[in-house]
């Protein structure tokens, strides 16, 4: 072959590949242009059926833990404190700040946030609505109490478009798609899309006096904080909050919990890594559908109890991987979630406590 042939050959060869290459990411790209769609309702209250039937004991890991308050105001207090030794500094120094230290209390913070929209703190709904009122503080907007009235029905509804809030909107999953710049830009405004999604849930909306009360304490917060300090001390605050749901290792924390990374039939995933034990064991978060009723610090114990429920289902032990396995992986988008039409037999008014409610029937 002379060197001619051979230049004409490997040019050929090259382009063939190029022409395969091309194929095959046509081909995965196709595949998750829309939800995976399944049948039936949401798993976990059948596996709570089971668990209890199998482990009577796991009862008596149902309960509240009011020392989740404590986390909350020192969270709260180092927030505060870290926002008036910073407010002086340059604005680099400020982002800097936000993202290594200010979005790891903020996300302890949102955790709390979660455990009293079970009412896992208190006995009484007042103070479980009190302590998120708090634990909402850093976060400078006024969600709290919102949260809790969307994520309730994420539990009872999960994967029903209309009824939970958790899955991306159609517009959002086409607007963002599979690459690197969309997925990053979708992870910085993240609660502004969870925000956006909520208009989506119209049966679920509520204004009521809980509601209320968290826009006033939140806005009176911020005034003071600018009030005393300026406005460099709330942009801390903020970032922090934005860091701490997004563009974060931390924010691979709303990969992890339903996204279909690890398995495309496997629909929730619990992460066991080390960020469990200053996030208060949010990886948790099999354990936490299936027994929502439980709260943070006893959720290994569940595991433990039960562990031919959990030791077969994959599961995540890294943040950091995961975010970047999200950002530039092709075959992993907003698309990547398990989507049903089926509402079940779950009524509107469902408190998602399917564990209590089969304690009270035993």
């Amino acid at each position: 072959m002379s060197p001619f042939d051979l230049k004409s050959f490997i040019e050929r060869k090259k382009w063939r590949d190029v022409v395969y290459l091309q194929s095959k990411i046509e081909i995965i790209m196709s595949e998750v242009k829309d939800f995976n769609w399944v049948e039936g309702p949401e798993p976990h209250r059948v596996r709570t059926r089971a668990i209890v039937r199998a482990h009577p004991e796991v009862k008596n890991l149902i309960g509240k833990n009011p020392m989740t308050f404590v986390w909350i105001l020192a969270c709260v207090g180092m927030q505060i404190a870290m926002a008036y030794f910073i407010k002086d500094y340059p604005w680099w120094a400020i982002v800097g700040v936000a993202w290594i230290f200010g979005a790891f209390p903020t996300h302890t913070l949102f955790v709390c946030i979660h455990e009293s929209a079970h009412n896992l703190i208190f006995k009484k709904d007042g103070w479980n609505v009190f302590a998120g009122i708090i634990a909402n503080f850093p976060s400078l907007f006024p969600t709290a109490i919102s949260f809790k009235n969307f994520h309730l029905k994420h539990h009872a509804f999960q994967g029903v478009h209309e009824l939970d809030a958790d899955l991306p909107d159609y517009w959002e999953a086409k607007l963002i798609d599979n690459y690197f710049i969309g997925k990053m830009i979708w992870l910085l405004l993240f609660p502004f899309f969870q925000g956006i999604r909520t208009a989506r849930c119209i049966e679920l909306a509520v204004f009521d006096r809980p509601v209320i009360l968290n826009i006033i304490a939140q806005i009176a917060f911020d005034a003071l904080i600018v009030y005393f300090w300026g406005w460099s001390a709330l942009a801390y605050m903020g970032l922090s909050f934005l860091f701490s749901v997004g563009l974060h290792p931390l924010g691979a924390r709303w990969i992890q919990e339903h996204f279909l990374v690890l398995d495309k039939n496997q629909e929730t995933y619990s992460y066991y890594g080390n960020l469990n034990g200053i996030n208060m064991n949010v990886g948790y978060h099999n354990e936490h559908h299936d027994m929502p009723s439980i709260p943070w610090n006893n959720l290994p114990k569940l595991k433990a109890a039960a562990p031919e429920f959990y030791d077969n289902l994959k599961y995540h032990t890294s943040f950091v991987k995961l975010f970047f396995t999200f950002l530039f992986s092709q075959e992993i988008g907003l698309y990547s979630r398990i989507a049903r039409k089926e509402r079940g037999g779950v009524p509107l008014t469902d408190k998602s406590m399917p564990d209590i409610e089969l304690v009270n029937k035993a």
